[in-house]
């Protein structure tokens, strides 16, 4: 193995503690370059991260938000607002004095790593991981899952939002018609003299640094496919797949406009979703990977 276990957690913390967490906007994070930020995807973006609150209780003591970075959204608030304690587990100290700030004595913080929760079986009412699993090494993502499943109590869920990266079919699908997007789009913003960085989300200015923070390289990954989870999981009880998102930022940057409609094609596409949820889950970008102890 080219890294060990170790330094690629050690990789990672320092990513997120020195570029990832870092602000470049109000309230906007370098990892926004992520996320599509933009009006037309608005309201698309806002209804997928909704879909987790059907999946957990409405009510309890504790919720664990098991790499909760600094909550980086709005509607990330929603998860916990029937709970007594949000408890914000994560390796990055940055992102928990974040999330300390935006939600104060509601949340409980600690520095933790999610393949080894410092916490007793059954403590839990509910478990949320956002996009975090595949930051791990691939030799400990099941270890992982299992262990979210360890500290859930009994008769609650959890919803984990993974990535199957390269494995999806949409991702496959799309990849060379998205790069012929970006292409087209650099090419009539340069005959427009808008400069050529389609990617800059809204609210952030132009400035040197944070120019430089997003384009920084990013950090680990290792996304395993439908296949591996329908194998390595299938101990965990109700576990479930449905979909979160089934397209990429990148895809929503490259074809989804407003002067092409593009909030209307978005509103086609969620109701898709909503109407295969399995489907889209499988052959799409971000699944939720669902259980209930």
């Amino acid at each position: 193995m080219e890294n060990s276990e170790s330094d690629i957690k050690q990789g990672v913390r320092e990513f997120y503690d020195s570029v990832g967490w870092k602000q470049i906007g109000d309230d906007i994070y370098q990892n926004a370059r992520y996320e599509d930020l933009r009006p037309v995807s608005r309201e698309y973006i806002h209804r997928c991260h909704l879909r987790v609150t059907r999946h957990l209780s409405r009510e309890g003591e504790y919720l664990l938000d098991a790499g909760s970075g600094p909550i980086q959204y709005p509607e990330y608030l929603e998860y916990s607002s029937g709970f007594r304690y949000r408890v914000c587990l994560d390796i990055s100290i940055l992102a928990l004095m974040e999330a300390r700030k935006r939600i104060g004595d509601h949340g409980l913080v600690v520095v933790g790593d999610v393949a080894n929760l410092p916490f007793k079986r059954n403590a839990f009412d509910g478990v949320v991981s956002l996009h975090t699993v595949h930051h791990l090494p691939a030799e400990e993502q099941r270890q992982a899952f299992e262990e979210l499943y360890r500290v859930l109590s009994v008769g609650n869920r959890a919803v984990v939002i993974y990535s199957w990266g390269d494995h999806a079919l949409l991702v496959r699908m799309t990849r060379l018609p998205i790069r012929l997007a970006f292409d087209l789009l650099k090419l009539y913003r340069r005959l427009l003299r808008k400069g050529d960085d389609v990617s800059l989300p809204d609210g952030v200015s132009v400035d040197t640094e944070s120019v430089q923070l997003l384009r920084a390289s990013g950090t680990f990954t290792f996304k395993h496919d439908y296949e591996w989870v329908s194998r390595e999981l299938k101990d965990i009880q109700g576990l479930q797949v449905v979909v979160w998102r089934s397209v990429s930022t990148a895809f929503l940057r490259a074809f989804i406009h407003r002067i092409f409609l593009g909030k209307w094609w978005l509103r086609a596409l969620f109701w898709a979703e909503e109407r295969a949820p399995r489907l889209f889950g499988r052959i799409g970008q971000y699944p939720m990977i669902l259980f209930k102890k």
